[in-house]
């Protein structure tokens, strides 16, 4: 099924936290798709999604919205994210702004309609990348273009076969 987990501060508090999603037993349902929407910020306040990778090999499709978000009427979004993916050794894997530019912009708009994620503009500035990671842990993080900040929500995918 689709869960929701929210968090927010008592009395109005604010601050960085985290939500954790742990798969516990080898025989249930895979976790898929996981996804955040925050405030994107600069310097140390942009969006970040860390990940884990478990088997060899996983086709991911990771995805950054912002401007896209004004068609669910969210306010204030990000116009132009840059997303970024890095691996636990703190090494730039992938980079993306404007995700239509990519060499497989088609690829992606395939595999994001099979697995049920909401269409990109074609000439959106919103970003995506498709990669194959082995295990490992890896984050996502969402910047502005020239620091901006606004609100953005960042996608990670399991591609399974058959979805490519």
């Amino acid at each position: 099924g689709l869960y929701t987990a929210h968090m927010y501060g008592v009395d109005g508090a604010t601050g960085v936290g985290m939500i954790e999603a742990y798969e516990i037993e080898e025989d249930a349902n895979r976790l898929v798709n996981v996804s955040t929407r925050g405030e994107v910020g600069v310097g140390e306040d942009i969006l970040i999604a860390g990940f884990v990778v478990s088997s060899n090999s996983c086709k991911v499709l990771i995805r950054a919205a912002g401007a896209a978000l004004q068609d669910y009427g969210i306010d204030g979004v990000l116009s132009d994210p840059v997303l970024k993916i890095f691996d636990s050794n703190g090494a730039m894997i992938a980079e993306n702004d404007d995700w239509s530019l990519n060499d497989d912009a088609a690829q992606i708009a395939l595999v994001g309609t099979a697995l049920g994620a909401f269409d990109f503009v074609d000439s959106s500035s919103d970003s995506a990348v498709l990669l194959t990671l082995g295990a490992g842990v890896y984050t996502a993080q969402v910047s502005g273009t020239g620091s901006t900040t606004g609100v953005a929500l960042v996608e990670v995918y399991e591609v399974a076969e058959g979805q490519e």
